[in-house]
């Protein structure tokens, strides 16, 4: 099973336009459902495949794009899969597929770019988070969702309080940088046996080169994060915590942690404690959001509006801050830039593409935080409402 980051969905959202398949479907771990799931995908090239040919594309040309796609239907593809939902991106010289956490419906779409909604709720605020393993002896980050938890590598984050000391020089040689809580670093530096207040000087020292130990590991994480806006939560000792968060540098760190000694802790117990504390922090999140919006609107501000042809310029122009969409649903149409004119059809036509995934993509891409939910979620029963930045 598999976790995209805004990082990795940027080559599908930043595809040149061509012919790009987008197909979707639900998968079965056992039963008679499962059975059906070859029958349902080769119904779903089928689809792609007549798509192709209606966007100018021989039989022959559109059978050698999905080829990669077609390859995939083995007994040995579906024998691994389990209650999960399958995605699949080709296009001229891109081909990429993951197993989600997500219940997909079936969906194929073909258009000039890649159609990435359905994925919303595990790209955005409402559905990723990232859990920091503190210790003096291991140091494990994890991406997680509602569903899983994954360990990752980041480059250059130490594994442990040993590691950092000899990757940083100057704090194996007992000096130590004064940095700043916005992860800057002072010029002065601060010897061993020179700290005042409680404690030994070698108790002082040894709480010094944790923090040094700390701002390594915030700058490592600095470079990983540096676009996301994901909660993240971190676990460790009751002590360290604190430590961490003068370190710290980024802006999403939650404010609960989870309190214990985390090397005895598997990624599933991780996963279990901390969902809780992100999941609650989602729903204020969105929430605040619901307020906010329902504040500008009524208050004829301008900042503030569920029109979608106002929407997709504004999105395609990064003028929106926050955008909420429903998944499961399509506004197919077409959006000209040059006149900014928005076309929107009850059904689709020839070169539509879905419009609320046009303004979900344009608003990810332009840092902007989009909230995925049910239809029955938006105000005034419209498929999206937005903030917009000015």
């Amino acid at each position: 099973m598999q976790i995209i980051s805004r990082e990795e969905i940027k080559p599908l959202l930043q595809q040149p336009k061509g012919n790009c398949v987008s197909i979707y479907m639900p998968t079965h771990p056992a039963g008679p459902e499962v059975r059906q799931d070859p029958i349902r995908f080769k119904n779903l090239i089928k689809e792609a495949e007549a798509h192709l040919i209606d966007a100018g594309l021989e039989p022959q040309a559109a059978t050698a794009l999905l080829q990669p796609a077609i390859n995939l239907d083995t007994q040995e593809f579906w024998e691994q899969m389990g209650e999960m939902g399958l995605a699949i991106f080709i296009s001229g010289d891109f081909f990429r597929y993951y197993t989600l956490p997500l219940n997909f419906q079936e969906l194929v779409v073909v258009t000039d770019r890649f159609h990435i909604k359905p994925l919303l709720p595990i790209l955005n605020g409402n559905g990723r988070f990232y859990v920091l393993a503190l210790s003096q002896q291991d140091v494990r980050f994890f991406e997680g969702t509602h569903y899983t938890i994954n360990e990752i590598e980041v480059e250059n984050l130490p594994k442990s309080l040993e590691s950092a000391l000899n990757q940083d020089e100057t704090a194996k040689e007992g000096q130590f940088r004064i940095a700043s809580s916005k992860g800057g670093t002072a010029n002065s530096f601060v010897q061993p046996g020179a700290f005042h207040g409680q404690g030994s000087p070698d108790r002082d020292q040894h709480q010094e080169q944790i923090r040094q130990f700390f701002y390594i590991i915030d700058k490592a994480l600095h470079e990983k994060l540096r676009e996301e806006t994901a909660p993240l939560v971190l676990a460790g000792v009751e002590y360290l915590l604190p430590l961490y968060r003068q370190a710290n540098t980024y802006q999403h760190l939650m404010a609960e942690g989870i309190t214990g000694n985390p090397e005895i802790l598997i990624a599933q117990d991780l996963h279990d404690k901390a969902w809780p504390i992100v999941e609650a922090d989602f729903q204020k999140s969105q929430q605040e959001f619901l307020e906010r919006f329902q504040q500008l609107f009524a208050g004829d501000t301008g900042k503030a509006t569920n029109d979608l042809k106002q929407i997709i310029p504004a999105a395609y122009f990064q003028r929106i801050d926050s955008l909420l969409v429903a998944v499961g649903q399509q506004q197919w149409g077409l959006f000209d830039p040059s006149s900014e004119a928005v076309y929107l059809h009850d059904d689709k036509e020839t070169g539509d593409e879905d419009l609320l995934d046009l303004a979900a993509t344009h608003t990810l891409l332009n840092g902007g935080t989009v909230y995925a939910v049910s239809p029955e979620q938006i105000p005034f029963s419209t498929p999206v409402a937005a903030i917009f930045r000015y």
